[in-house]
């Protein structure tokens, strides 16, 4: 029997599912006992003729729960996912990898004149079914997306070829291979989370005492001030709200380098709340909408809040309007990239859980891109690793001291930049 070559398509697989797994406490449930999988972490081949619970012990609840060569091959989803919930934790994400319901007739074409290795009987379910049944079962779908329309290499040739189908093709959804995603949006009884806000802040120093001000009227558990080189007295004052409460929660550290995004990410290391805020130190957007963010992520309706400014009109002088124009295309472009629709990409609040840092870590490695603002950064890593992205509309307002940080055009063209690159990863298989 003549077999197409499949090295080049489990290795392009195989890397897919590498940004969902950002910790040990995953399972990769594998069927028709296929030996491609063999070598990689945390795999379990099951029959999926027998129910879950006659072959997984009901000790452990994993965070991720990955499933290849399986589900087409299942006769009762319903049961299948139903049986999840004694495996997953509350939150937890479901990827599920099976065969584009537009390529069953190609596949069974192949089988039948013996150039495809015949596969069990398969259900060649569309992605409407499962959401039907997920949603039956106490799922919440996330995304979707497929890759791989020509999953050969042929010297190099054959892959560049798939790249460039799949840049041209990715929002007709032509791969291969279909992704979903879905989250088990079961309630779990839980301590009140420890909240954290950080704070940039760098020539702000009119805009602190007032902020600070603000901050003391919410619930909020730690303050992390990232204080970058400033013209004026912004470290003194910061200092200064510190020794005058001794007993708050508040962190400061010195940026060792410029820009937002580092004063980010050096944040990240001093954190200890269980859900992070970030705002900026200008009062565009009031503290006092913090709250409501935090309560998105408590109540378990999202992974990652985005806020918008776009929605509700905003304060006079608010925004320059060659900003606005800017802000208005990047959300369209950005939205286009991830298949989510936003209507702001560049708001600086945004919100989401600790465990969060690991997979932007992650996206920072494994890419290398660079993202002034930071904001990119973290949507693009929201997006990519499957989290559920809302978005909360905050009421946009012009500045009371300073000026704003933001060089329109340098920065500007380093996020253009970003995006184009962004677009090869996110609608490639190859790396």
């Amino acid at each position: 029997m003549i077999s197409i070559p499949s090295k080049n398509y489990y290795k392009n697989h195989f890397r897919i599912l590498e940004r969902y797994q950002h910790d040990s406490n995953t399972l990769h449930i594998v069927g028709n006992n296929n030996l491609k999988f063999k070598d990689l972490p945390n795999v379990k081949f099951l029959n999926q003729e027998v129910s879950l619970d006659s072959q997984l012990t009901k000790s452990k609840k994993f965070k991720t729960i990955i499933f290849s060569d399986f589900f087409e091959s299942s006769n009762d989803i319903y049961s299948l996912l139903s049986e999840l919930k004694n495996y997953i934790q509350p939150n937890g994400k479901i990827i599920i990898s099976v065969v584009n319901y537009k390529y069953s007739w190609l596949i069974k074409l192949l089988e039948l004149f013996n150039l495809k290795k015949k596969s069990p009987k398969l259900s060649h379910i569309q992605e409407s079914n499962i959401k039907n049944l997920a949603e039956a079962t106490g799922y919440q779908f996330i995304s979707s997306h497929t890759k791989q329309i020509l999953p050969f290499k042929f010297f190099g040739v054959f892959s560049l070829i798939n790249n460039i189908l799949e840049m041209i093709l990715s929002k007709f959804n032509l791969g291969i291979n279909k992704y979903i995603i879905l989250k088990n949006v079961d309630k779990k009884n839980q301590q009140k989370l420890k909240r954290t806000v950080i704070i940039p802040a760098k020539n702000e120093e009119g805009n602190i005492p007032i902020l600070y001000e603000k901050l003391k009227n919410i619930d909020i558990d730690e303050i992390v001030f990232s204080v970058g080189r400033s013209k004026d007295k912004t470290l003194d004052v910061v200092n200064n709200i510190k020794n005058s409460q001794p007993k708050s929660q508040i962190k400061i550290h010195e940026q060792s380098k410029n820009g937002k995004a580092n004063a980010i990410w050096e944040s990240f290391e001093k954190v200890t709340g269980d859900v992070i805020a970030i705002l900026d130190s200008d009062i565009s957007v009031d503290p006092e909408e913090l709250p409501k963010f935090f309560s998105i992520i408590e109540n378990d309706y999202a992974d990652f809040v985005n806020g918008t400014r776009l929605i509700y009109p905003m304060e006079k002088n608010s925004m320059r309007k060659i900003n606005l124009i800017g802000n208005r295309a990047f959300q369209a472009i950005v939205s286009f990239i991830i298949g989510i629709k936003l209507s702001d990409s560049l708001c600086g609040t945004k919100v989401f859980k600790k465990d969060f840092i690991n997979k932007v870590a992650w996206w920072q490695n494994e890419h290398s891109l660079f993202d002034p603002f930071c904001d990119f950064d973290l949507l693009f890593t929201a997006s990519y690793v499957g989290e559920k992205i809302v978005e909360y509309p905050i009421h946009y307002k012009s500045r009371i001291y300073g000026k704003t940080q933001i060089s329109r055009f340098r920065d500007g063209f380093k996020l253009i930049v970003y995006l184009i690159k962004s677009y090869k990863i996110f609608n490639t298989s190859i790396k």
